[in-house]
């Protein structure tokens, strides 16, 4: 056997001295010329930034198909548990697109022309409503106990809500608005076409996906991808259940109690409440103090009503509800709903849980045991 040469002997380990590789110092030494340097840099800046122009150009277009991902996995469920019951995954997509589409129409025709009436009634009564609610015993102990501040602040709210052109402002005017609803039509449509491509073609875009992988790490991919398209299918599903008990249920209230809008505040029951954890606590607010201005007393019957139902829902309905959604902890769900709808509005609030409960699995199943894999060389 040849004994090795004196360079290979005595040439030092950079790997294990922690020593960057010799190949990327001497790729870094051939930059040595300052201009390259400066073109190289500015050449990897200019390519960051074009990327990042075409990125916000696109933003549309990537929020439509990631909505639509979002609900192929939310009608996947319902899909596959179809198919447990024997029917073709192609008819089962067609009954329950077909469901989804009926629903759809029935709230369309049902809810929204009563809405807008009521949106409309709203403005109209807000002078009588704030004018009643100065002439209540409720309104006389608070200006007696907090004084001038009270007056002023009604007054305000009299004056800005009093104001056309304050409403036109709050909608954009009323050319935006009449684009933004033509907007959000198409995009449903895209959406909804989209989605129903996505659902049909799950199967193939996750054995697509597991194909990128190498071959020994398959098992594993695919057992992770299983876990968090269930996950997030499961959480989506839910919220939308949740959030359509949110809204029963302030309708049912605002009826019992004899209050007005009961259609128009069910729905922004329903808008926001489908935000975990923080949308309760908002529209809590938001409908205790609608239902000040109507009727003090009911509103507070509304507000104790409402407070009970929210620790029902915490402790009965969401275990139940949410039994095959991955477990977020309440500050993490509280950051993520903040993140997300900063960055995207209400589609940032409710996409953001089931993203950091991916995120979650991906460190507890992959981060993780490979940490605990590692040890110390043995000398």
């Amino acid at each position: 056997m040849p004994a090795p040469t004196e360079a290979s002997s005595d040439a030092p380990d950079d790997s294990r001295r922690g020593l960057p590789p010799r190949a990327a110092l001497q790729r870094w030494a051939s930059l040595n010329n300052p201009f390259a340097v400066g073109f190289t840099l500015t050449l990897g800046g200019l390519v960051a930034l074009a990327l990042g122009i075409a990125f916000g150009n696109l933003s549309t277009i990537i929020i439509y198909v990631a909505l639509a991902l979002f609900v192929a996995l939310a009608l996947d469920p319902a899909v596959r548990w179809l198919e447990r019951k024997n029917v073709p995954r192609a008819w089962g997509i067609v009954i329950v697109y077909a469901v989804f589409a009926l629903i759809l129409i029935g709230v369309l025709l049902l809810i929204v022309p009563t809405v807008v009436g009521q949106i409309a009634q709203f403005i109209d009564d807000v002078p009588s409503l704030i004018a009643n609610f100065q002439q209540s015993s409720f309104y006389g102990w608070a200006e007696s106990t907090f004084g001038d501040p009270v007056e002023a602040l009604t007054a305000e709210i009299q004056k800005f809500l009093s104001d056309p052109g304050n409403i036109a402002t709050l909608g954009g005017g009323v050319l935006r608005v009449v684009v933004g609803i033509g907007s959000a039509i198409s995009g449903g449509i895209i959406v909804i076409v989209l989605s129903l491509y996505f659902l049909a073609s799950l199967l193939s875009m996750k054995q697509g996906l597991y194909r990128l992988v190498p071959a020994h790490a398959r098992a594993k991919t695919a057992d992770l991808t299983e876990q968090i398209t269930d996950s997030i299918g499961g959480y989506l599903m839910g919220m939308v259940v949740l959030a359509f008990f949110n809204a029963t249920f302030t309708f049912i209230m605002y009826l019992l109690l004899g209050l007005q809008f009961a259609a128009l505040m069910a729905v922004v029951s329903f808008s926001i409440t489908i935000i975990p954890l923080v949308g309760p606590v908002l529209f809590w607010i938001i409908g205790s103090s609608v239902a000040l201005f109507l009727d003090p007393l009911a509103a507070l019957i509304f507000a104790l009503a409402y407070l009970v139902y929210m620790q029902v829902e915490a402790y009965v309905l969401t275990p139940k509800v949410m039994n095959k959604a991955v477990s977020v902890p309440g500050s993490l769900v509280v950051i993520g709903a903040l993140v997300g709808g900063t960055l995207l509005g209400l589609l940032g609030a409710l996409v953001a849980v089931p993203v950091t409960a991916s995120i979650l699995l991906i460190i507890k199943q992959v981060v993780i045991p490979r940490q605990d894999a590692k040890t110390l060389p043995v000398t």
